[in-house]
């Protein structure tokens, strides 16, 4: 089986003992829910390592420092987080406070980018 259809497989399976366990106590049925997705999350992890050497790769080859890499591989981990923390939330019937995780991921990402948009303003000036 694939890792997609592994990871579909352990989703479903989570979703349904959660749906038949939320009926009688859902703060279990929440944490059955962050438990499988930290599993799929940790299941992912070695996929993950991959992309980033790859991009670490693909930088040394571009000629490109770390500092302009760092900003888009910790914006991405950023968006990842923010968004399943904002999805358990509104599991939890939470929407507000998801909202308001959704606004800090956004708002913590663009401050990770930060040093790439200086350097890409840097550059602007350079060329102007």
């Amino acid at each position: 089986m694939s890792g997609v259809a592994r990871i579909a497989a352990a989703a479903v399976a989570a979703a349904l003992c959660a749906v038949v366990v939320r009926k009688q106590s859902p703060e279990i049925a929440l944490a059955l829910g962050l438990g499988a997705c930290a599993l799929i999350v940790l299941y992912c992890s070695g996929a993950l390592a991959d992309v980033m050497e790859l991009a670490d790769k693909l930088a040394r080859a571009g000629g490109l420092s770390p500092q302009v890499v760092e900003p888009v591989v910790k914006a991405a981990g950023i968006a990842i987080v923010s968004r399943l923390a904002a999805d358990f939330c509104k599991d939890a019937q939470e929407g507000g406070l998801a909202s308001a995780v959704e606004l800090a991921g956004t708002a913590l990402a663009l401050a990770a980018a930060l040093p790439l948009m200086s350097a890409a303003l840097d550059t602007l000036v350079k060329l102007l």
